[in-house]
């Protein structure tokens, strides 16, 4: 099990290189979800202003 964990001596290089890979993954996924969760609530008060403005009666003036 030694023998696997150090890798004919470059174990420290690969082992270091896999956790450096490990973090980041995680930090990518961890800003992803931070920024879809921003965008959805940016986006909250703009799709209310169209719904609003749907149920609006629309006016016929100017349509020929």
């Amino acid at each position: 099990m030694s023998e696997f964990f150090h890798m004919g001596g470059y174990g420290a290089f690969i082992w270091s290189s896999y956790g450096v890979s490990a973090i980041v993954l995680v930090l990518l996924t961890v800003m992803s979800i931070y920024r879809l969760r921003r965008i959805e609530q940016a986006l909250k008060p703009l799709e209310t202003e169209r719904r609003s403005r749907r149920q609006r009666p629309q006016s016929t003036e100017g349509v020929s």
